[in-house]
């Protein structure tokens, strides 16, 4: 297998197929929901925690067994059933439609996988081992965790705020990313980290207020 091709896709309203129900989907579909996908789920048992999303109407569930046609409008597929040949059957029909398809614990059989996610707000730090090492990657995401802590999420709201004002306000497009610069390497994140927002809204203020137009 070559180097794979990192990329974020943008899950709004698509519809994701998992078969399956166990714990391995329960986390797919948890996933997929704050992306905002669409949910259908085949599977003759399902946790409780898939049924209680299924009763609230946040996905589609088809309690039975699996069958090519429920691949109908897919946009991704994932194959979480504890059956190597159901698997397997997912994987061949999502080939032969041309549809991407993550089979869980085989990576032969994947077309893409999904890599362990740090979220901090609108930032998101992935890391993938190709399938190679799930159990590596997720222990990388832990040590990235203690080092992207909460601030990080209140620094990009503050920095996307301001970058609307500061298009908004500054014509001159070299001012603007002098600005963009100084802010990223000011120190407010560690002002964050200590609840310092009083200097925070002095940093801001003095970033780009001599730049206004």
């Amino acid at each position: 297998m070559g180097n794979l091709y990192p990329i974020y896709l943008n899950l709004e309203g698509q519809l994701c197929l998992v078969v399956g129900g166990g714990k391995v989907a329960e986390r797919k579909i948890g996933s997929l929901l704050e992306c905002g996908a669409r949910v259908r789920l085949v599977s003759p048992q399902v946790t409780d925690q898939i049924k209680k999303w299924a009763d609230l109407g946040q996905i589609e569930l088809l309690q039975r067994e699996y069958r090519p046609s429920d691949l109908t409008g897919s946009f991704l597929v994932f194959a979480t059933t504890d059956n190597a040949e159901v698997n397997c059957q997912v994987a061949r029909d999502c080939g032969e439609r041309h549809l991407p398809v993550n089979v869980a614990d085989n990576p032969t059989h994947c077309s893409f996988f999904v890599p362990s996610v740090i979220r901090r707000g609108k930032l998101s730090i992935a890391i993938s081992t190709g399938g190679s090492s799930p159990k590596l990657a997720a222990k990388i995401r832990r040590q990235l965790e203690s080092q992207f802590g909460p601030e990080y999420a209140e620094f990009l709201d503050l920095l996307s705020d301001v970058r609307r004002q500061v298009l908004a306000d500054v014509e001159d497009i070299g001012q603007r990313q002098a600005i963009f610069y100084s802010l990223v390497e000011s120190d407010i994140l560690d002002l964050l980290k200590n609840k310092k927002y009083d200097q925070v809204k002095e940093r801001l203020k003095n970033a780009y207020s001599g730049y206004r137009s």
